[in-house]
């Protein structure tokens, strides 16, 4: 049971793959208010 072993953990991470024993970390999703918060900014008017 080690590196060569597929269904253990330290198994996956030298083979470099994921399943139940290392499960995929999911990115969490963007709110709609932290998305308008990062809009670019707009630029002021120059003064004649």
């Amino acid at each position: 049971m080690g590196k060569g072993d597929k269904k253990t953990k330290r198994g996956k991470i030298h083979i470099g793959t994921s399943g139940v024993t290392r499960p995929k970390k999911k990115k969490k999703p963007v709110k709609k208010a932290e998305a308008k918060k990062a809009a670019p900014k707009k630029a002021a008017k120059k003064a004649k």
